[in-house]
């Protein structure tokens, strides 16, 4: 790189150097499982190994050499470094992968959340590894092949780099195509290709051609179960934040995460349910959506109507409360109040973060209040890391010590799990305590109460040195995306939906999805609509006559 500084040097050599730097210092993390996926490091499979890194390179280098025009060639290589770089962190330091899912997510998230993933070893690695090589490719002086003879060199230099690339994989291609289809999740690890790729499926699902929107369930009415009724109904639906069933002690965990939803009479936990995503801006639109995980559609679900709007149709109230970062458009045609920031007479905040319970704050007066039934969503904050210690009051800091810092390489993954748990142990009372409030709204406001309970997705906590979540769904592991979920009804509600809970029970250990949500929730409210599947709806077979 000296030489770099010292004399003027070929623009495409300076690209070759970038493409070489980046097949290395941004991908330890990619060398290091292809290296496991091919069955390890030896001299027999050296000419495997060299041979695929020189693919890399090759590649690299064709996809870089477009850019080796003067005022366009420094700015371009400078962006894939700090990308790269920045990817690499991602990778290295949490065990995730990088695909359109996280993209959006990034995008969509606060910046508090942000802020939470940034730190002072994230700067200085991104400085050493991106922010340097940047500098210097910034001071480079260049030379550029001009007119016609540059534009045929550089159109010579890229199939002659993509012809000895696709010679390589000929000769290599026995070997690597096992392991590329055994290992599909490889081409998630790869920087910074996996970030272009994913930032240019999020831009076109972004900026893609308007489309109207399209309604489903206008046919939505009230069933004959309404019929005679003079009580009002109140639904809480809690769309819990990255827990994972886990760790939750009505699952088995060992740690008493759940002592007091363990008290609840009548509680329902059903134990086996899959996520539709490992992430919220997946999950959240797609749970809500009407769709199953298999046809899950993100631009379909983005002009069309779901379950709370079809809940509408049928001549409810729907209001959603949020203490996240937002519904992700699901929300947009129904009450809306944002609770995640500070305000005048929040109780339950702390600096900027405001806990869960604040979900919580002015709902009796609201239920008492209101003259129509109602479904209210409520939008934890629940257990979203990586500053799990930052989730839930101090007084919930039971399990220790714990990690208080969003930085998992200065803690112990004992103490990450701890802090992790402490956010459930938190989102039980939470929960608890909403039941409470709809029990005393049954008593007090002459109203039939129920709450349903589930999580976007799940978390990975050093599992096989994986963290947070995420992943690709193909090969999602367990924790990303086995959930909890669990129902509450009133005496009121079950007597007069004619549910029975009996029957319900049963079905507690049944394999069940984010699929069967959109069908129940109108299943038990007795919403009557073309759009209902009964096979998905956990209450059809539980209704009695």
């Amino acid at each position: 790189m000296q030489n770099i500084l010292s004399r003027r040097i070929s623009a495409n050599l300076l690209v070759f150097s970038v493409a070489l730097l980046l097949a290395t210092i941004g991908n330890f993390n990619f060398w290091s499982d292809f290296v496991h996926a091919v069955g390890g490091f030896s001299l027999a499979r050296l000419p495997l190994l060299a041979g695929s890194f020189a693919i890399v390179v090759l590649l690299f280098y064709a996809l870089l050499m477009p850019f080796s025009f003067r005022f366009v060639v420094k700015p371009a290589l400078i962006v894939f470094l700090l990308t790269a770089s920045a990817s690499a962190w991602f990778i290295n330091e949490y065990g995730v992968v990088i695909d359109k899912a996280i993209i959006q997510s990034m995008f969509e998230t606060d910046t508090r959340e942000a802020a939470e993933l940034l730190n002072w070893r994230m700067l200085l690695f991104v400085a050493l590894t991106g922010g340097l090589p940047s500098l210097l490719v910034a001071r480079a002086q260049l030379r550029f092949p001009q007119g016609a003879r540059g534009l045929a060199q550089r159109a010579g230099t890229v199939a002659a780099a993509l012809a000895l690339a696709t010679v390589l994989l000929v000769l290599l291609f026995k070997t690597l195509a096992p392991t590329v289809r055994e290992h599909r999740e490889l081409r998630y690890l790869l920087t910074p290709t996996n970030a272009v790729q994913a930032l240019n499926g999020y831009l076109h699902n972004r900026w893609s051609t308007p489309v109207p929107l399209q309604s489903i369930g206008r046919d939505a009415v009230k069933g004959s179960r309404w019929a005679g009724q003079t009580k009002r109904t109140v639904t809480v639906i809690v769309v819990g934040e990255t827990a994972r069933a886990a760790n939750f002690s009505l699952n088995g965990y060992a740690r008493d995460t759940n002592p007091r939803l363990a008290r609840e009479q009548g509680l329902i936990n059903f134990a086996r349910v899959q996520s539709c995503g490992t992430a919220t801006a997946v999950s959240v639109p797609c749970v809500f959506s009407g769709m199953t995980r298999e046809r899950y559609d993100d631009t379909r679900a983005k002009h069309q109507e779901g379950l709370l709007d079809v809940l509408k149709h049928a001549g409810l109230r729907v209001l959603w409360r949020d203490n996240n970062s937002g519904c992700k458009g699901v929300c947009d045609r129904v009450e809306f109040v944002d609770v995640s920031s500070p305000g005048a007479g929040s109780r339950h905040c702390s600096g900027d973060e405001c806990y869960d319970e604040d979900l919580l704050e002015g709902l009796p007066e609201l239920i008492r209040q209101s003259k129509q039934d109602m479904v209210i969503v409520l939008h934890q904050k629940g257990s979203h890391g990586p500053a799990y210690a930052h989730r839930y009051p101090a007084g919930f800091g039971r399990f220790g010590p714990v990690c208080n810092s969003s930085e998992f390489e200065t803690c112990t993954r004992e103490s990450i799990v701890a802090a992790y748990d402490n956010t459930i142990l938190y989102t039980d009372t939470f929960l608890a305590e909403t039941i409470d409030l709809l029990r005393k709204a049954a008593g007090d406001s002459d109203v039939d109460t129920s709450m349903l309970y589930f999580s976007d997705h799940g978390e990975s906590l050093g599992e096989n040195n994986m963290y947070l979540h995420g992943a690709p769904y193909l090969f999602a592991p367990s924790e990303q995306t086995h959930v909890p979920m669990m129902l509450w009804m009133s005496d009121g509600f079950s007597q007069r939906f004619r549910i029975d809970r009996a029957c319900l029970q049963a079905r507690r250990d049944q394999p069940l999805s984010h699929d069967n949500v959109f069908h129940s929730v109108l299943g038990m409210l007795n919403v009557e609509t073309a759009v209902l599947n009964p096979k998905l709806d956990l209450f059809h077979a539980c209704v009695r006559n």
